[in-house]
């Protein structure tokens, strides 16, 4: 037979009725006949369309609230029959089940439903459709017959080949629209078992289930040899890269985007309201990162922390990027790879756009305060043959609850340096150590394979500026050999851990050099 298939009956039942109307329209117009149910038919004749009732069709009234309506053999016959099997064709004569060609379903909205912060759970549970996903489910198994459409965006295209098939489909549509119907149900069924397991007690289902949507084909990977592309939780509600809104520049990379997120998450860690946060982001380690009163400051005083690292970096803000901080930012020299805030005053956007032709502009939304972000959200790492799974680390840096273990008692200023020592340190791959001074990160040591390398490193970053710093180190000192640089480096306080067997020579080695030390008690290891 050919591949090319008539329709001559379309069962359309929807919930999103974007486009409905001239796309059953366009179907009436080529003679194909209309079932429909409920609401949607409601819709089709109120816009003068012939509609008949899925009741003309199946016999039995919609009932039990609508919760039955299409769960019937004349609907389902007529979706999965195979038009070239004589038994089949014989079925359908003896129960008067007529074939349905084309089916338009879209499913009850259950994500936008649990979406709402006061949704009860019986509410979402009569958003989960069973209908719907079952005909959907029929129609695609059958593509070889049968036309599937699951979403408005694919109207276009269905009725471009009509138009130049003369009311037929041809099977590579009714395959890509059957691959895209069975994602369609499958993230339908994953969105639900999830939802189920938030509100079990449960941190770690028995069976991992996540749905991504993707969002563009990137250039390439981490190197030009590899294939890459990025994918969207349509369910992550939590500002973030994968769900900001480009304003300006060339396409993202696959390490602009990882950078990227990097540096939004850093600048997550400083409340918008209490001060402004800046954050300059390379090769996935922080090489910049300030507070002050004004976004101005805090991103000069980020870039300034290593001016030269910062070469093509990626800039994170917490704030409204104004026309002040556009200036300083386009001032100079500098080389940026992507600028990312939660919105940018029209001033400063046409500043940056003319400072760069190919600068990537990213758009957040206003970010979460650090104790409202998505504690639904984990991380994974992928390793061959399967997936590590944690929570975020955003457990709150609270200096009232850390040890002060030797050294002068340290004044709020201090402890606040220190909080900001140990927020930066907490984003440096492990093992890091930090030095901050004056509200600003002055020197990185990060991923080295020993502790004292990174001290080592953060030192020479920091040169002169290493005097007066603070440090903070994300896991303890095992020796007090690190402690020791970073005293001879002229730091005045050290945030760590703590928890070496050694802890007391680190605690001597401060206490002899009348350094403040304080321990934290939690560690901040990023792999």
């Amino acid at each position: 037979m050919s591949d090319h298939v008539s329709i001559k009956r379309a069962l359309l039942s929807v919930s999103d009725k974007t486009d409905l109307v001239p796309f059953a329209r366009k179907l009436t117009d080529l003679g194909i006949q209309l079932i429909s149910t409920g609401g949607t038919k409601r819709v089709l004749e109120e816009a003068g369309l012939e509609v008949t009732s899925i009741d003309a069709v199946t016999g039995f009234p919609e009932m039990m609230d609508g919760r039955v309506k299409t769960l019937h053999p004349k609907v389902h016959g007529g979706l999965l029959a195979l038009r070239d099997d004589s038994g089949h064709l014989a079925s359908m004569e003896e129960h008067g089940i007529e074939a349905i060609d084309l089916v338009c379903i879209n499913l009850y909205p259950f994500e936008q439903t649990v979406a709402k912060a006061d949704v009860t759970e019986g509410e979402a549970i009569e958003q989960i459709d069973i209908g719907g996903p079952s005909m959907v489910r029929s129609a695609a198994k059958n593509h070889r017959f049968v036309t599937v459409v699951t979403d408005p965006s694919q109207y276009d295209e269905v009725v471009r080949e009509l138009d130049s098939h003369e009311g037929r489909t041809t099977l590579s549509l009714r395959r890509k629209l059957c691959l895209a119907a069975f994602a369609k149900t499958a993230a339908y069924d994953t969105a639900i078992a999830g939802w189920l397991a938030r509100t079990s007690s449960e941190v770690f289902p028995k069976v991992l289930q996540k749905s991504f949507e993707k969002g563009e084909e990137l250039r390439y990977g981490e190197n030009p040899h590899q294939a890459g592309a990025v994918y969207v939780d349509a369910k992550a509600t939590e500002p973030s890269v994968a769900k900001a809104r480009q304003l300006h520049g060339k396409g993202l990379s696959f390490n602009n985007l990882y950078d990227a997120n990097g540096a939004l998450e850093l600048v997550k860690e400083i409340d918008a309201g209490q001060a402004a946060g800046a954050a300059v982001i390379k090769h996935a380690n922080p090489c910049g990162f300030a507070f002050a009163s004004e976004l101005s400051e805090a991103f000069a005083n980020a870039y300034e922390g290593d001016p030269l690292a910062a070469f093509g970096g990626i800039v994170a803000m917490n704030r409204e990027v104004d026309e002040a901080t556009a200036d300083v930012i386009a001032k100079g020299k500098k080389f940026l790879e992507v600028i990312i805030a939660p919105s940018f005053d029209a001033e400063a956007l046409e500043i940056l756009k003319e400072r760069w032709s190919n600068v990537r502009i990213l758009e957040t939304g206003e970010l979460p305060k650090p104790g409202e972000r998505d504690t639904n959200e984990h991380e994974y790492k992928r390793i061959t043959g399967g997936l590590l799974v944690q929570e975020r680390d955003m457990a709150a840096f609270d200096v009232s609850e850390w040890e002060h273990a030797a050294g002068p008692e340290p004044s709020t200023e201090d402890l606040e340096e220190m909080r900001f020592a140990m927020i930066a340190v907490k984003h440096l791959k492990s093992n890091a150590v930090c030095l901050v001074n004056g509200g600003m990160l002055v020197g990185a040591g990060a991923g080295q394979m020993d502790r004292v390398a990174s001290c080592d490193i953060s030192i020479a970053k920091a040169g002169e500026r290493a005097k007066g710093s603070v440090a903070g180190s994300d896991a303890f000192f095992p020796f007090r050999d690190g402690p020791d640089k970073l005293i001879a480096a002229g730091v005045r306080g050290i945030a760590q851990p703590g928890g070496s067997k050694r802890d007391e020579e680190t605690i001597a080695a401060c206490q002899e050099a009348g350094v403040t030390l304080m321990l934290t008690g939690r560690r901040h290891f990023k792999h």
